[in-house]
């Protein structure tokens, strides 16, 4: 069969090219073309556009590239049209993909989407949407389908896919050395992928780097940004780059300051404490304070329905804010084994490895 598979980010790579391995199991005839990364394209996809080329984050960075994104819309309606795939599969990356299931729904073209739209956070009627146009929802949090059920729509729970690639990690026993970090404790500073995040985020995260001399500052860089954003803060400040290879980097790091996304979850489950991070543009905080439902913005918190790691957010991300809660999850054991101790919380809610199984079984089981 053929399958179109649509991610628009970086993580959603790297789940899609777990999910491409688990179809190619169950349909060992499987043609896939797909938008995502370098991952998909390594797990077997035909890659039509690569993720950093349709990347926009924020109001003010959409209407800006709106003319691109209606270009790339054009284009990629043509090319579902031009491959007549049995299925269109769509992963996160919302404001495009739900675009693209109305338009399979009206071409009568299957529509999965795997990892769901984050409408239970914000403008919860988009729910009716999903409902509306998406064929086969596949979720990977344990309260969506409570939350889905409300609009009478069956879902799919398969489980956190984060749970198989960490679980098919295995770290590097040199990488210290490879990474030329030496000995001394780290604190790991992971700023985000997109050029807007990492542009805002750092400079607040290495405001930290003189306030504890007894760590050093290791940045988790990525590859598809231009590396001077990271290169020009090396004559200001004695911290180390490390690039594609956060797993790696929190594997040796004691603490870490993370922006919020799904890197949150990756250091939980990775055992590091964390200070979540998150500052946006005014209007695009303004609308937000009208349209977020919940109480959290990191999926640590959102799963455990409690607060487990401290989030600081808008005004509240201010140096002296970071320098008191990297305080308490570096220097103040009970502060940072309370922490570790939600962390084992929420591993337990969120059960075990084989989301990208489960999903890639199904998908092809309800084709057939």
């Amino acid at each position: 069969m053929k399958y179109y598979i649509i991610a628009g980010e970086r993580s959603g790579d790297l789940h899609g090219s777990n999910l491409i391995k688990a179809i190619k199991e169950q349909d060992s005839e499987a043609v896939i073309r797909a938008w995502g990364g370098d991952m998909m394209q390594e797990a077997g996809a035909d890659l039509v556009k690569h993720y950093r080329d349709i990347a926009f984050m924020g109001l003010g960075e959409v209407v800006k590239n709106l003319p691109t994104i209606l270009g790339l819309l054009s284009f990629c309606k043509k090319d579902i049209l031009t491959f007549q795939p049995d299925a269109v599969i769509l992963i996160d990356y919302a404001g495009f993909n739900m675009k693209i299931a109305k338009f399979a729904k009206k071409n009568a073209i299957k529509t999965f989407y795997y990892i769901s739209p984050k409408v239970w956070a914000w403008n919860q009627s988009r729910a009716w949407n999903i409902k509306k146009y998406v064929d086969r929802l596949f979720v990977i949090f344990p309260f969506e389908k409570a939350f889905f059920k409300k609009y009478d729509y069956e879902v799919d729970y398969v489980g956190n896919p984060l749970f198989d690639a960490i679980a098919d990690f295995t770290p590097k026993e040199n990488f210290r050395k490879e990474a030329r970090v030496g000995q001394k404790p780290i604190i790991a500073l992971l700023p985000g992928s997109r050029l807007q995040e990492v542009t805002t985020m750092l400079p607040l995260m290495l405001s930290q780097v003189y306030n504890f001399p007894d760590y050093q500052f290791v940045i988790g860089g990525v590859s598809n940004l231009p590396k001077e954003l990271y290169t020009r803060w090396l004559s200001l400040f004695p911290v180390k780059i490390v690039y594609d290879d956060a797993y790696n980097l929190l594997t040796v790091a004691d603490a870490a300051l993370v922006t919020s996304g799904t890197a949150t979850l990756e250091t939980a489950l990775l055992n590091v404490p964390q200070v979540v991070c998150y500052k946006g543009g005014a209007i695009a905080a303004a609308l937000a304070k009208r349209l977020i439902k919940v109480p959290f913005i990191s999926l640590v918190n959102l799963i455990a329905e409690k607060e487990v790691v401290r989030e600081l957010i808008q005004q509240q991300l201010t140096p002296e804010n970071l320098q008191a809660e990297l305080h308490k999850i570096t220097l103040n054991k009970a502060s940072r084994q309370e922490q570790l101790d939600g962390y084992a919380r929420i591993k337990a809610i969120l059960g075990e490895k084989g989301a990208s199984q489960k999903a890639g079984e199904l998908m092809v089981g309800y084709l057939r």
